[in-house]
């Protein structure tokens, strides 16, 4: 049990579960805009994910601690290094285009952990962190999948970033909401500016525009539709039971794995119009 327990710590702590999440919402806009996205670009976002999300998690207590590092901290460094050379391997597979927009929102990531400005980063900046969060990830699944395909309407591209821009807001709440307690005062989070419940109010506006989106789409596609509508409820419902004293892997693992889920929701609802659709097509054959 011990065994299971240090590897599903090690899951989530190096960062795997958040790589798989950010895999899945690249899927989720390929399938919704039809096009293909070829293994490197996925291994290229995933390695990415790993070494970008644990640099920031661990770059400033590797660099106080190196010494003293715990044997997990260890392991999960050394993973992020193999992700790296992962992640350099695929960028030479990809297109000069991929790898200009993925330095775009790696710029803001390594911004976001690095101090720049009067030694502070981007997150230190009051009320920004949720926003460059959302920003990164919204960019790297809607326009880094973009710029490896042509011939997707601008229009529908904007308001599918939107949308993951507004859902990915609400999707951070929850973890700004547990970390209330120990954020410092001056990096004035949405918690502590207007409080747990005008923040749950807020999201749950956010989710109805971002559902009401979809409806302006050049085509509407009754799987995606109907996986972004139950997902926005899924996430409205872990947003509305959020506290400060949330369980370790309420955020963590739960929330993180809201793409997962809508990934496998868009999925199956997919294959059962396609079969419901084969069925319609031989029931009338057999007509004839």
């Amino acid at each position: 049990m011990n065994t299971l327990k240090r590897a599903f710590d090690f899951y989530i702590n190096a960062s795997i579960h958040v790589a798989l999440a950010v895999c899945a919402l690249v899927g989720i806009t390929a399938w919704e805009l039809n096009f293909e996205v070829s293994y490197y670009l996925l291994g290229f976002v995933f390695f990415g994910s790993i070494s970008g999300y644990n640099f920031v998690k661990y770059a400033k207590v590797a660099g106080l601690h190196h010494r003293s590092l715990t044997r997990s901290l260890k392991l999960v460094q050394l993973f992020s290094f193999i992700s790296l050379g992962g992640f350099v391997f695929c960028a030479f597979q990809l297109s000069l285009a991929v790898f200009y927009m993925a330095a775009i929102f790696g710029g803001l990531t390594f911004l976001y952990a690095v101090p720049f400005s009067r030694r502070r980063n981007l997150r230190a900046f009051s009320g920004v962190k949720i926003f460059v969060v959302a920003l990164v990830w919204a960019g790297v699944t809607v326009f880094i999948p973009w710029s490896f395909t042509t011939g997707v309407q601008a229009l529908d591209i904007g308001l599918t970033f939107f949308q993951r821009f507004l859902i990915i807001i609400v999707c951070t709440l929850p973890f700004e909401i547990r970390d209330l307690p120990y954020d410092a005062a001056s990096l004035r989070t949405l918690p502590q500016q207007f409080g747990i419940k005008r923040v749950k109010l807020f999201g749950a506006s956010l989710l109805v525009v971002a559902s009401l989106l979809e409806l302006f789409k050049s085509e509407l596609l009754p799987s995606h539709a109907l996986s972004l509508w139950f997902t926005c409820l899924l996430i409205l419902l872990l947003l509305l039971v959020a506290t400060k004293n949330q369980g370790k892997y309420f955020a963590s693992f739960w929330v993180e794995a809201i793409p997962l889920f809508w990934c496998g929701l868009f999925l199956s609802l997919t294959m059962l119009f396609i079969t419901l659709i084969q069925y319609k097509v031989q029931k009338k054959g057999c007509r004839f």
